[in-house]
């Protein structure tokens, strides 16, 4: 029987399982098949540069069969234009994340669009609180991508006390069915996936990354800066990104201040990016890597996961059931002993 939760029945999905709205990653088209299989799609906009977004919208809304999906934008590099775009195109909810909602946000409730707000600490999930936000996701630091300092386990429970009756969904290390379940265990409506999609077809990017995903370990992630001081980004510095290992991040790791001063470096960094090498270029990576063995659909993804989470609930509360039977004492045993002749 599938999870029925409070964000599955916000947001009309089968499944409480969203899409990470990875920039540069989840199209349109990803977030169609998420949404097609029962999931929660969510285009990752990033600042929203109006091209790729209205082509990405165009894609999303005819891929999806009817499905709800919706659109992530970055706080930080918001486009007005943009937002304009993903608002007209009347999206079943619009994420905000990284940065303070508060300035975007009454135009998403003046749409009558569901509002989600990432948040990665408490004092932003507060903020989120007060900007009206429907739903929250906590994203701990396993995750992939950017973000903040918190672990998942202690940090989701905490978000879902402050959210009251709102729900909110777990994000970071959460790769599989068990993770989905293990969301749920701490209160929350659903879990919010990135890197497990990031592998699948729809997802845009190369082969290369793909098999990097599939092949890599969770202890060949780190958080760092160097990414962002090459490619001289504006991403605030308080959110560092979650990259699997390579030969540029190794060389540069602690000398970041001597980066951000080396055109030369930079411009290696660039080329690098350009052409796809991956011993330059990152491969955005949370800790749940592990756990990738391959590249399917993301639609089958999300039932995958979907029904690999029912079974793990279905075991908790089988074992549950079982452990609160009441063990014969060894006195009533002794009892239980025919007597001697």
């Amino acid at each position: 029987m599938p999870l029925r939760t409070p964000f599955t029945d916000l947001l009309g999905v089968r499944h409480p399982i969203a899409l990470a709205p990875m920039g540069g990653c989840a199209g349109g088209a990803l977030a169609a098949a998420v949404s097609a299989g029962g999931g929660f799609g969510i285009i990752g906009a990033g600042g929203g540069e109006p091209a790729w977004l209205e082509r990405e919208l165009a894609i999303a809304r005819a891929a999806a069969g009817g499905a709800p999906w919706g659109v992530g934008f970055l706080l930080w590099a918001v486009d007005a234009a943009g937002f304009d775009l993903a608002l007209a195109a009347a999206p079943a909810a619009i994420l905000l994340s990284f940065g303070d909602p508060e300035p975007w946000a009454g135009r998403v409730r003046a749409a009558g669009i569901p509002l989600i707000v990432q948040v990665t600490d408490l004092d932003e999930a507060r903020a989120a609180l007060d900007a009206g936000a429907d739903v929250l996701v906590a994203q701990g630091t396993e995750a992939g991508g950017h973000g903040g300092r918190r672990s998942t386990l202690p940090f989701v429970p905490a978000v879902v006390d402050l959210a009251g009756e709102r729900p909110v969904l777990a994000a970071g290390g959460i790769g599989d069915g068990r993770g989905v379940a293990a969301a749920l265990a701490l209160g929350a409506a659903g879990a919010l996936v990135g890197t497990r999609f990031q592998a699948t077809r729809e997802a845009l990017v190369g082969d290369a990354e793909r098999a990097a995903l599939v092949a890599a370990r969770g202890e060949e992630t780190e958080r760092g800066r160097v990414h962002d001081v090459a490619r001289a980004s504006a991403w605030p510095a308080r959110y560092s990104a979650r990259t699997l290992r390579n030969a540029f991040g190794d060389r540069w790791r602690g000398r970041e201040d001597e980066l951000a001063s080396d055109a030369t470096a930079q411009a290696e960094f660039r080329a690098g990016w350009e052409r796809g090498d991956l011993d330059v270029k990152p491969v955005w990576a949370g800790e749940a890597v592990d756990l990738i063995t391959d590249s399917p659909g993301a639609a089958d993804l999300v039932e995958t996961l979907a029904a690999d989470a029912e079974r793990a609930v279905a075991r908790l509360a089988a074992g549950l059931s079982r452990g609160r039977r009441r063990p014969a004492t060894r006195g009533s045993a002794r009892a239980a002993r025919p007597g001697r002749g």
